[in-house]
């Protein structure tokens, strides 16, 4: 069982002084998978992976990638990965195929480059300099750099951050790709539906500790309730404290319901049957004279996997 796992994080520790940046996480990644780290900006996604990669010392635990030690074997670590950074520096006077060429020689095994450029739909810009790339097409190259040494692992460091739906979508259909080939993929992100679409299981990270790993459908399924409905309430903000809270009671009894969450934006109802309950809302707003607006459902998301669970949206974090 163990040839199943690529990867092996067991109790990782990162601190800078005072502060720990991650805190004794743990998990495996198994062969072929695209395995996703969720979670907001500063959750210790990025310091896992560089402490995986081995481009950072843990403080405590330790990383195997195929069985070698990312610390006392990192020089056959790093043989068999590729790493796209969050944020990474190309030459900008340099053309596409003479970086990607500059990339390919400092590995002893490289994969062909015009290929490679295609397979990253970066043909056309292969004799184009660096700097007169746009941003979908400077991150399908780092991606391409990541490749070069045909690596058992890829390492995506929040690739689509900044980038237009358009060129999202492109990278989507690059890593679906590469899981084809059977590549593992480990990405990092703080999309939800990014982690939904592309990763076959999610490590919802917060604050530098694990707090959920499971498939994304069985992270939503692990919601008291897999629907929601969501609306606002114009007269809920000028009501007394003890208004306030009976309005609430009273949206927490309604049937089928097992939550409420007040959100900045209004209302959201979790529920296991969704007519039941807005048969029971629609009607019981009626009778309490309240108006309802913005009246809307939808099936329940990671966001709200992450609400439940830390009490905080990924947006707001």
């Amino acid at each position: 069982m163990a040839d199943e796992f690529v990867i092996e994080a067991d109790g990782l520790i990162k601190r800078y002084g005072d502060f720990t940046a991650v805190g004794g996480v743990s998990f495996q990644v198994k062969r072929g998978e695209v395995f996703g780290l969720l979670g907001p900006n500063g959750a210790g996604k990025t310091t896992t992976m560089e402490m995986i990669e081995g481009l950072r010392r843990p403080d405590g635990g330790r990383a195997l990638v195929d069985g070698f030690d990312t610390v006392s074997q990192l020089e056959k670590v790093k043989a068999i990965i590729g790493v796209q950074l969050q944020s990474t520096s190309l030459f900008d006077l340099l053309t596409v195929r003479e970086i990607t060429e500059m990339y390919a020689s400092f590995y002893k095994k490289s994969v062909p480059v015009e290929p490679l450029l295609e397979s990253m739909i970066l043909t056309e810009k292969a004799s184009a300099r660096v700097k007169h790339l746009s941003g979908g097409q400077k991150q399908r190259l780092a991606v391409a750099l990541a490749l070069v040494n045909d690596p058992l692992v890829v390492f995506l460091d929040e690739p689509t951050t900044g980038l237009d739906p358009q060129a999202r979508r492109t990278l989507w259909d690059i890593v679906l790709k590469l899981k084809e080939q059977g590549k593992t993929v480990v990405l990092s992100t703080h999309y939800m539906d990014e982690a939904h679409i592309l990763c076959d299981r999610i490590c919802l990270m917060d604050q530098g500790s694990v707090i959920a790993l499971d498939t994304p459908a069985n992270l939503i399924r692990g919601l008291a309730a897999d629907k929601t409905v969501e609306f606002q309430m114009p007269a809920f903000a000028a009501m007394d404290d003890d208004r306030q809270e009976r309005v609430l009671g009273w949206l927490g009894g309604l049937a089928a319901v097992s939550s409420v969450e007040k959100r900045q934006e209004g209302f959201v109802l979790y529920s296991g049957d969704l007519q039941s309950t807005l048969t029971a809302l629609v009607s019981g707003a009626d009778g309490h004279g309240l108006q309802l607006e913005g009246l809307s459902t939808r099936t329940a998301t990671l966001e709200d996997v992450f609400i439940q669970m830390t009490g905080r949206s990924l947006r707001e974090a």
